[in-house]
C-alpha cells in the first residue's frame, strides 16, 4: 500500500521561502567566490570557504524548509539527527571543492566540468542524504528517470553557477545568476520529490520511530545556518567593492602634478631647485658648458639643506646668490707655471 503524499502541506509558503533561501545562499556564495578574484592571495582561501559555506548552508535551508511541507496522511513523519546534520556537512564541503578548483584555477573547461561535476553530485548527494534521514512507518521509493533528472539538473546548475562566479562582472549580474541558480536548485528539489512514492509497512498505524519530529528538529537546526547567512550577508553588504562599486575601488589613484617652480628662478631649473616639493634630476645648463668641465671650489650651503645636484660633468656646482648657476672662474696662476689651456 502506497501512502498519500502532499509536498505542499502549507501552501505555496515553503516553496517560495526555500527558493529565497536558494537565492540568498547562492548570491551570498557567488559574491564571495568573485570577491576573492580580486583581492589580496593571502584572503582568497577566507573568501572561498565564506561563500563556500554561504551556498552549502542555502541550499541545506532550501531543502528543509521544503521539506517542512511534505506530509505522508497514513503516517507520521520524524527526522535522524545525526544523518541531517551530516547532509549539511556534506553540502558545504562538496560545495568547497567546486567553488576552490573554480577560484585557483579560473574558468577554464577542464576546472568548469570537474568543479560542476562534483558540486552537482554533492548538492544531490545531500539531498538524498537528506531523505534518508526520514523515518516514518514506511519505505521511500523513487522513480529512476526522475533521480538522473535531478542529479542532471544539479550538475548543470552548478557549473552554471560556477562559471558566473568567475566570469560575470558586477553586481547585478552576479545577483541575477544567482536568481537562475536558485530556481535551479529548487527545480532540482521538486524534480526529485515528484518521483518519489512511499510504501506503507503493515503496521502503517504505529507512530515513526527513532526520530524527533520534522518541526521540533528542523526548526532549531536552522537557526545556525541562518545565522551564518545574516553574518555572511553583512561581511559581503559592508565589503568595499561592493559599497563603492569596482570601478571606483579598483581604479589607480591619480598621479600628483609636480609643483611648478617659482617664475623668478633661471629658466631651465626645474624641479631641481631645494625648495620645491621634487628634488630628482639635476640641473641643466646651458648647451655651451655640457660636457666641459668648471673649474671653481664647492659652494657652502646653508646649514641643514639637502645637497645640491651635481653638475653636467658629474663635479659640484656653484650658486649665486640668486640661486642660479655661478659662471666658472678660471684657476689661479701658480708662480712658475704653465696658464692651462681650455
Amino acid at each position: 500500500m502506497h501512502g498519500t503524499i502532499d509536498g505542499f502541506n502549507y501552501g505555496a509558503v515553503t516553496p517560495v521561502v526555500a527558493y529565497v533561501m536558494a537565492c540568498l545562499g547562492s548570491a551570498l556564495g557567488l559574491r564571495c567566490t568573485i570577491r576573492s578574484l580580486r583581492t589580496d592571495t593571502s584572503w582568497k582561501p577566507g573568501w572561498l570557504g565564506l561563500g563556500a559555506a554561504a551556498i552549502g548552508s542555502g541550499i541545506w535551508t532550501m531543502h528543509f524548509v521544503a521539506m517542512m511541507g511534505f506530509h505522508v496522511a497514513e503516517t507520521p513523519i520524524s527526522y535522524d539527527l545525526r544523518r541531517t546534520v551530516l547532509s549539511l556537512v556534506v553540502a558545504i564541503v562538496v560545495v568547497g571543492v567546486g567553488v576552490f578548483i573554480v577560484g585557483y584555477r579560473g574558468a577554464t573547461r577542464a576546472a568548469l566540468l570537474t568543479a560542476g561535476l562534483t558540486t552537482g553530485l554533492g548538492v544531490a548527494g545531500m539531498h538524498y542524504l537528506g531523505m534518508a534521514g526520514m523515518r516514518m512507518n514506511g519505505r521511500l521509493e523513487y522513480s529512476p528517470v526522475a533521480v538522473a533528472l535531478s542529479i542532471l539538473i544539479a550538475v548543470v546548475a552548478a557549473t552554471a553557477a560556477l562559471w558566473a562566479a568567475v566570469s560575470v562582472k558586477g553586481f547585478l549580474p552576479s545577483l541575477g545568476a544567482s536568481l537562475v541558480m536558485g530556481v535551479a536548485v529548487t527545480g532540482m528539489h521538486y524534480t526529485g520529490m515528484s518521483g518519489l512514492s512511499v510504501r506503507l509497512h503493515e503496521s502503517h498505524g504505529a507512530q515513526a520511530l527513532g526520530g524527533a519530529s520534522a518541526v521540533s528538529i528542523m526548526l532549531p537546526l536552522m537557526v545556525g545556518p541562518l545565522a551564518f547567512l545574516l553574518l555572511a550577508a553583512v561581511v559581503v553588504m559592508f565589503d568595499p567593492i561592493l559599497v563603492l562599486g569596482e570601478g571606483e575601488w579598483t581604479a589607480p589613484a591619480a598621479p600628483q602634478a609636480p609643483k611648478a617652480p617659482a617664475d623668478d628662478w633661471p629658466e631651465g631649473f626645474g624641479a631641481a631647485y631645494p625648495g620645491t616639493t621634487a628634488h630628482q634630476g639635476a640641473y641643466q645648463g646651458p648647451a655651451a658648458h655640457q660636457g666641459a668641465p668648471v673649474h671653481q671650489a664647492p659652494a657652502a650651503h646653508p646649514a641643514g639643506a639637502a645637497p645640491y645636484p651635481a653638475g653636467a660633468a658629474g663635479s659640484p656646482t656653484a650658486y649665486d646668490r640668486f640661486g642660479g648657476p655661478a659662471q666658472p672662474q678660471p684657476p689661479q696662476q701658480q708662480p712658475g707655471s704653465a696658464r692651462p689651456s681650455f
